[in-house]
């Protein structure tokens, strides 16, 4: 176990669809507390597909006296929608956001009235004024859908000049991604912290769907080793905690200020982690 410091950390969740999830979630949530993460995060589906369930989520989280962070996506959305969504928020004492673009539903062509996250955070920013702390999404690796780095990082600079207060990347396992990332949009003049995402190896079919999709690098060496375990559930435990620990030892060694965790919905991967890294204490 690592010594004890005060990394900040912060996990995320997807919103349960069942009662029984949602009562696990809760336990979860009592789990990681441990960490003394700075928030819990609650994702949001497609066009705002899960918009109840996050709330619920949310407000679950709240009501165990931990600051939690909804994800908002405005693809499809109104001014007058998003508006009222954030009223929600506001009245259940919720002041932190994670703001992102957000993808429409399958078969839906409506944009609504908002592009690109920027708009959404300088809608925010213009109508409810300062007292949101607001996350944003950035992509070491680049955005899926972006040919161009150049552009994605301009999209990023875009989102924190608009009023962002600090960024959570997508996940990854090159830190030197990472790192080259967080000095391409320093050169921009963006100065917000830029928090690494860690994606344990909760299910290594999983992440490695997750990874192909939105254009992420599992390394060879790490790829071929979890296939040679195959079904060795142990083995794969083991080594995926190795790998994901080293990884983060060095974003912290290298002044990443903080870590993010993509816990899906689960805690015993992301608590070994974390305690191995000496948070919470």
């Amino acid at each position: 176990m690592g010594k004890s410091n005060d990394l900040p950390v912060s996990i995320e969740f997807f919103p349960p669809n069942t009662p029984v999830g949602s009562e696990k979630l809760k336990t979860v949530v009592q789990e990681l507390s441990v960490l003394k993460p700075e928030f819990f995060s609650v994702t949001y589906g497609a066009g705002g597909s899960t918009r109840e369930k996050t709330l619920s989520a949310v407000r679950d989280i709240a009501a165990a006296g931990f600051e939690a962070a909804p994800h908002l996506s405005c693809v499809g959305s109104t001014r007058e929608g998003i508006a009222e969504i954030l009223a929600t928020y506001r009245a259940q004492g919720i002041r932190r956001l994670v703001a992102l673009r957000g993808d429409l539903p399958s078969g839906t062509a409506v944009a609504g009235e908002f592009r690109y996250a920027a708009e959404l955070i300088r809608f925010i920013r213009e109508s409810q004024g300062s007292d949101w702390l607001i996350e944003v999404a950035a992509y070491p690796e680049y955005h899926p859908e972006q040919r161009y780095a150049r552009r994605d990082l301009q999209h990023f600079a875009d989102k924190v000049r608009a009023g962002a207060n600090s960024a959570i990347t997508q996940f990854f396992f090159n830190p030197d991604a990472y790192f080259h990332f967080v000095d391409e949009v320093r050169a921009l003049g963006v100065t917000v912290p830029i928090v690494p995402g860690i994606m344990p190896f909760h299910n290594y079919a999983k992440v490695a769907q997750f990874a192909a999709r939105d254009g992420i690098e599992i390394p060879r060496w790490v790829a071929l080793k979890m296939e040679g375990f195959m079904d060795d559930a142990a083995s794969i435990r083991a080594f995926g905690l190795d790998v994901v620990t080293r990884l983060c030892e060095r974003l912290i060694a290298g002044g990443a200020p903080g870590i993010h965790f993509y816990a899906l919905n689960q805690s015993g991967l992301t608590l070994e982690i974390g305690k191995r890294l000496g948070c919470g204490g």
